[in-house]
């Protein structure tokens, strides 16, 4: 399977390394973007020819003009397709450009560059497939699992009008924040502003482009975002008026202690953090490979005793910041970094 990837801005190359780490040869073209010598190709048609897949991580300004280039040398046995925020205007283009002829598909991988660099799983991507080629998308399911993805299915309108709600009103009120001083990482800040962080730092690493296309090019954020403001409007207006609790906030919030013992309410955080704990310890195994295939490329060993004493030190340092037992912590420490060592050395981590 060889792929072509129009387009090597941030997210072209997060999906060129999604492949590569899957052992998947790919070109990519990108008239502005720096790409190294082995994977670029001199012409968009040149990154086509003989491909099996065709992918468009292009802003959506540039999809047609891209298609009407390529679209002589595309042939039947190839698949188009997108892997935009939003999918209406994408998946109707490709429609009208492609038509019959070549199979393509509509696709949103809901994860970016920082998501992939963060080894996150598991990895979502809706595919909103064409009238025209239904075998197209099942194929296209079929090679995101191949790349541990998990995949959702939408039409394109229902997928946008989700993605007004969600993705384009997360970015929205982040923006504003960032806009208004709102740091990431504020020296003092509650447990309910880590939530903000990763969406954040998301509009922060984003050039615009993103940000653009899932307000302007969604035929749904505009509306959204209208809704949100008025409803912030009022609730503005409220608080500065001699307002009640209940006018404010007319919708009760359920008192956990009324419902349950507060033992079991207890239990049931910690549960719940236990859950959080094993996600990131998958995530740390997963770096922990990434780590062993470059050490193995740069011919390192994998034991590194300095990193393994800089770490734990750096680990001590940041459990005196938050009050907690320094050895205790480092205990910790050692036991993951005994985990990482057999991850890395290929031995099962499990047992």
């Amino acid at each position: 399977m060889s792929f072509a990837i129009l387009g090597y801005g941030r997210f072209g190359r997060a999906f060129g390394t999604l492949l590569a780490q899957a052992g998947l040869a790919f070109k990519a073209y990108d008239p502005i973007a720096e790409i190294p010598d082995e994977l670029r190709a001199t012409s968009a048609v040149d990154a086509v020819r003989g491909a099996r897949w065709v992918v468009l991580a292009m802003p959506i300004s540039r999809m047609e003009s891209a298609l009407n280039e390529i679209r002589s040398v595309l042939g039947s046995d190839q698949i188009v397709m997108d892997v935009g925020s939003v999918k209406v205007g994408p998946c109707s283009l490709l429609d009208r450009c492609l038509g019959a002829d070549i199979p393509h598909v509509g696709t949103h991988p809901l994860f970016g560059p920082l998501s992939l660099a963060r080894a996150e799983r598991p990895l979502r991507v809706v595919i909103c497939a064409s009238s025209l080629h239904p075998e197209a998308a099942e194929k296209t399911r079929a090679l995101f699992r191949k790349l541990e993805c998990e995949c959702l299915n939408e039409d394109p309108e229902t997928h946008d009008r989700n993605m007004a709600q969600t993705h384009a009103l997360a970015f929205f009120v982040a923006k504003g924040l960032l806009d208004v001083g709102v740091g990431e990482d504020p020296p003092i800040a509650p447990p309910s502003f880590q939530g903000l962080k990763h969406t954040l730092e998301a509009v922060r690493a984003d050039a615009g482009h993103l940000f653009a296309a899932i307000q302007r090019e969604n035929p749904f954020a505009s509306e959204a975002r209208a809704r949100l403001v008025e409803a912030l409007t009022v609730i503005h207006q409220k608080l500065s008026e001699e307002s009640t609790v209940e006018e404010i906030i007319p919708m009760a919030i359920p008192d956990l202690r009324e419902r349950s013992p507060e033992l079991r309410e207890v239990r049931e955080l910690i549960d719940d953090v236990d859950r959080e704990i094993l996600g990131l310890l998958e995530q740390r195994t997963r770096l922990a490979q990434r780590a062993a295939k470059a050490k193995a490329v740069m011919g390192a060993p994998v034991l590194d005793p300095a990193r393994e004493k800089s770490l734990l030190e750096n680990r001590r340092q940041w459990a005196r910041e938050l009050g907690l037992n320094e050895e205790m912590v480092e205990e910790v420490f050692r036991t993951l970094l005994r985990v990482s060592r057999r991850v890395q050395a290929g031995q099962d981590s499990t047992n």
